[in-house]
């Protein structure tokens, strides 16, 4: 059974930055060598929308809202990957959540949620002007 449990969410003021952290047990013993690894966010309201993503061979994608901002990354023999977000807007306040799936990442487009089988449960991010 895959599980995946994302933390680091808070409360952070315009301007700041935070971590996010996404735990997997599961996957790594059934991803093999391809993977994919991923985050997204859901605003109140709004629909949920990709925000990067990292695959088996290290290349990431990202979606133009964040690409100068946030920095993703992953440690899969750790079992874990993550979300480094700088200069933080009230814009990006939402819940994140973190997404897995053992093939290759589409590479011509941020992440998109059809392509993930296997998710957490989100962490809620509020930023503050």
């Amino acid at each position: 059974q895959v599980q995946l449990v994302e933390s680091g969410g808070g409360s952070q003021q315009a301007g700041e930055s935070l971590r996010l952290s996404c735990s997997t047990s599961g996957f790594t013993k059934i991803a093999g060598r391809t993977y994919c690894l991923a985050w997204f966010r859901q605003a109140p309201g709004k629909e949920r929308e990709g925000l990067a993503s990292i695959q088996y061979d290290g290349v990431t994608t990202y979606d133009a809202s964040v690409k100068d901002r946030f920095t993703i990354a992953e440690d899969i023999a750790e079992n874990s990957w993550y979300l480094q977000m700088n200069n933080l807007k009230p814009e990006d306040a939402a819940t994140y959540y973190c997404a897995a799936d053992t093939r290759a990442c589409r590479l011509d487009k941020a992440p998109v949620q059809g392509d993930f089988r296997y998710w957490g449960q989100g962490t809620q991010v509020t930023v503050s002007s």
